[in-house]
């Protein structure tokens, strides 16, 4: 009888510490997922990695959504034919936005509302005819606390409850 009750405490042991391995996994592929590979653009911003080339995505002062595309070393470069849109904010009076080109970057012509912590669905089409890639991702527009980037774009690991 005491075998068969070490044996049942043994197997339960290890089943939670199965199921702790497996949730910790799962939390750092969502970490390393909600921030980008833990890197930043040059301007600080998220870099969009499902996307080819890669994508900036930055929040400007006039809190306008600049698009940079980046080239294989994540440097500036100019602009393709890409066409982006972000919807975020409140599903039921979400924020749209559309973009121009202005110089070798892409420019909201909307700006967020005030706030810091909006749901994000952007979507890019390399050209008019291609496929649309999507990303989301929420907003984070608060400091983190060990960086020097805003938490959207943060490039550390300090223990996010994503």
């Amino acid at each position: 009888m005491k075998t068969k009750n070490i044996i049942s405490k043994t197997t339960t042991a290890l089943a939670t510490i199965a199921l702790a391995a497996s949730f910790s996994a799962l939390h750092a592929e969502d970490h390393d997922h909600d921030h980008g590979g833990a890197e930043a653009g040059p301007n600080g911003g998220r870099v969009l990695h499902k996307v080819e080339p890669h994508l900036e995505f930055f929040v400007t002062k006039d809190r306008k959504v600049m698009m940079t595309q980046l080239d294989d070393n994540l440097k500036a470069a100019a602009v393709g034919d890409q066409v982006v849109r972000v919807t975020a904010g409140d599903r039921s009076n979400p924020i749209r936005m559309t973009f121009v080109k202005q110089g070798n970057v892409l420019i909201s012509q909307t700006a967020f509302p005030e706030g810091d912590d909006f749901p994000v669905v952007v979507q890019i089409k390399n050209n008019a005819g291609s496929k649309t890639i999507i990303e989301k991702f929420t907003l984070d527009m608060t400091q983190c606390p060990t960086c020097d980037h805003l938490e959207y774009a943060c490039t550390c690991d300090h223990g996010h409850d994503h």
